[in-house]
């Protein structure tokens, strides 16, 4: 596609932002001369609206960013949030999905964003935000300290209720344990597969997507069945080591069902694996082996770093961890992981993802060409959040 004028290119983006009585209004951005855009050639590649599909916006990528949560005051967790949202803003992501807060602390702080957005300066200050609430677990289960244990059919389908009347845009269940979580077993079931079925069924009868956090293959096997929209990590672990059934693979994508690996860490050169993921059989190399084999057989894939839950998975990092995607053998699909996929499996398709007039005003500039050069997106020129520049 021929260069143009970044006039040309950014007015229709960020002419306008959506509000949420539907209709649109100018923004401040009718000149660009005022924000120090002058008339020279953009590519259209260089313009891009990013979507981090899994963050956890109440943890702050410490050592103890999990297990902290419960001690902090509601004001420390609105700090911790906030700080998160700018770092992603910072890294050019205008959309975050959180799958798992402490309290509704992300919810609530959603829901007093929304109730500014006619004001377009209000919007500026953050990421627009997809929210799950605290997620389902049992009792005693991975992120149980987040607040949402709880056991039983008719349980889970009160906890699905109460997550939609507190405004959840989705439900995200812990279908098996998980790694930052003493005690939990990543190659094991944690709820029933009537529990699981009532979760879907329960959700889905209020319009609530469910997105599952899945290790083991059983409990991959078994959000399938149950008829998940998406899946979180999807690692394939079982008691002999890491096995990726071909049958279960195909059932993932005949079903449509999203699947979120979470590649891509911050790991530095001689860093040893924990010891968790050594005895589950996990190798770097394998991992890409893997979610290639994914792609190839035709699962929806959609990026999303995990971010906040440890050093090596910090805010921001969602750049690096579309490169890593793309290592895995995804290079075609690994920015549409980000945008247009991603907007879609967060929900968020009818105001973000793409660059198309009446959609919401974001926007990330970004120097190189990531059509090429993947390492561009970490390259960030300008980044705008409902047609104001960061």
């Amino acid at each position: 596609m021929a260069a143009s004028s970044s006039w040309s290119l950014l007015l229709p983006i960020i002419g306008n932002y959506h509000r949420s009585d539907g209709n649109y209004k100018r923004s401040a951005l009718r000149d660009p001369r005022r924000h120090g855009l002058r008339r020279r050639a953009f590519p259209p590649r260089r313009h891009l609206v990013l979507v981090e599909a899994h963050t956890h916006l109440c943890a702050d990528s410490s050592l103890t960013a999990l297990d902290r949560m419960p001690s902090l005051s509601r004001a420390e967790l609105s700090t911790t949030i906030a700080d998160s949202l700018r770092t992603e803003l910072a890294a050019g992501v205008t959309t975050v999905r959180d799958l798992g807060d402490h309290d509704y602390a992300v919810v609530d702080h959603r829901n007093d964003a929304v109730a500014g957005r006619d004001n377009p300066a209000v919007n500026a200050r953050s990421p627009a935000i997809v929210a799950s609430g605290p997620p389902i677990t049992t009792p005693d289960g991975h992120c149980a300290s987040m607040g949402g244990g709880v056991h039983g059919v008719e349980a889970v389908r009160r906890a699905v209720r109460e997550r939609a009347d507190r405004g959840a845009d989705v439900v995200k269940v812990m279908a098996t344990g998980g790694m930052m979580t003493a005690g939990t077993d990543v190659r094991a079931c944690q709820f029933t597969h009537d529990e699981m079925r009532a979760i879907v069924d329960e959700a889905h009868r209020l319009g609530l997507p469910v997105t599952a956090h899945a290790h083991a293959t059983a409990g991959i096997e078994q959000c399938v069945d149950a008829g998940v929209d998406g899946i979180e990590h999807a690692g394939f672990f079982g008691a002999d080591g890491i096995d990726t059934p071909p049958a279960l693979v195909r059932r993932i994508a005949a079903a449509g069902i999203v699947v979120c690996p979470t590649v891509g860490a911050d790991v530095r050169p001689g860093t040893v694996l924990p010891d968790r993921l050594i005895k589950a059989g996990f190798t770097p190399e394998g991992r890409r082996a893997q979610v290639g084999a994914l792609y190839r057989a035709g699962v929806t894939l959609i990026s999303g770093v995990d971010a906040g839950i440890h050093p090596a998975k910090p805010h921001g990092y969602l750049p690096r961890s579309i490169a890593e995607l793309a290592a895995c053998g995804v290079p075609a699909a690994a920015l549409a992981s980000a945008t247009s996929l991603a907007a879609k499996a967060c929900g968020v398709s009818s105001r973000t993802g793409c660059l198309k007039a009446g959609l919401d005003a974001d926007l990330l500039l970004v120097h190189g060409d990531p059509l090429h050069d993947l390492t561009a997106l970490q390259n960030v020129h300008t980044v705008f959040r409902a047609g104001h520049r960061l």
